[in-house]
């Protein structure tokens, strides 16, 4: 059994017991594997062990990913790293899903950039929830209007909501963070009940998140080790 493997193993074993400790079922968790950084090798044992679902962070080296891997109908290829308006086309016309869309103008230009042979863009907005300076996203009090706008995009299926807290140790501080997404979540979700995607919790915060709500956990260190 590989290295990569064998994390994988223990990370959907991680993500199953956070559920049930809050009676979840561990079906309701999806794990995207973050494989930036990573090559193409590192994501092929990924795949052999059952991993379909990638995030990256850097446009054009998960571009250059999703065409070696063209030939895989199975992989979904998830954009989870701030987005610049000159790289928005990339985006556009290459990943299933972009989680890091947090002002109109990006939305605009993923709508119309998107090809009108593939099905609508997959997007959730970034919420800026620790209010740090250094962080993208969207403030709490901007996210109704900023939903209202994305909505009426022709080319973006408004899925649900990302966010990357303040790094915090203490889990209770970090339950409590998360459990401010999700109910910024359950309020959004009551006016567009397509929303079915939570997207918090990393590697060192997951069992939090999870017990907060969260539907979807970005996993990189874990699974594929530390980064250069």
């Amino acid at each position: 059994m590989s290295t990569i493997e064998q994390n994988l193993q223990d990370v959907r074993a991680k993500i199953a017991t956070a559920a049930r400790n809050c009676a979840r079922s561990p079906e309701e968790v999806i794990l995207l594997a973050v494989s930036k950084t990573k090559p193409v090798t590192a994501i092929e044992e990924a795949i052999a062990a059952g991993q379909y679902a990638f995030g990256e962070n850097y446009v054009q080296e998960g571009v250059d990913k999703i065409h070696y891997f063209a030939n895989n109908a199975n992989l979904e290829w998830h954009f989870i790293g701030p987005l610049q308006s000159n790289k928005s086309r990339l985006v556009a016309e290459n990943f299933a899903w972009c989680h890091t869309v947090d002002r109109l103008k990006i939305a605009q230009r993923l709508s119309a950039q998107r090809p009108a042979a593939m099905p609508p863009l997959n997007v959730l907005i970034q919420v800026n929830i620790s209010d740090e300076e250094s962080k993208s996203g969207v403030a709490l009090a901007g996210l109704p209007a900023l939903a209202d706008s994305l909505s009426e995009l022709p080319n973006l299926n408004l899925r649900g909501l990302m966010a990357i807290p303040a790094v915090e140790s203490d889990y209770q501080r970090q339950l409590a963070v998360f459990e401010q997404m999700h109910q910024a979540f359950l309020t959004l979700k009551a006016r567009y009940p397509q929303m079915d995607t939570l997207s918090m919790g990393m590697t060192d915060d997951v069992a939090a998140a999870i017990s907060a709500g969260s539907t979807l956990v970005r996993i990189g260190t874990a699974i594929f080790g530390s980064r250069a």
